[in-house]
């Protein structure tokens, strides 16, 4: 049990953290008029986009079967093909 007293300082200090960040972000701005939202909104959507942009289909995906194959290229192809099976 002793040894797990090192945790106990990381759990204050995370304890604290929460404790202020609940503090610091709780909603004491007031509250934003909906026409005034609905105004914004409105502005942010009739926005025209950067003329330069334009999109690139997404790179085809090889499908893997699952099964390693090594190519058949060289010395082991040559012997491979004068075998026979008896």
């Amino acid at each position: 049990m002793e040894i797990l007293l090192w945790l106990v300082p990381s759990a204050v200090v995370t304890l604290v953290a929460m404790a202020w960040v609940s503090w610091v972000g709780r909603d004491s701005h007031g509250e934003v008029d909906r026409d005034v939202a609905a105004e914004r909104l409105g502005r942010a959507l009739a926005k025209e986009l950067p003329g330069g942009t334009r999109r690139t289909p997404a790179p085809a995906r090889d499908r893997s079967t699952g099964i390693a194959v090594r190519p058949s290229h060289g010395r082991a192809a040559a012997e491979d093909a004068t075998r026979r099976a008896s």
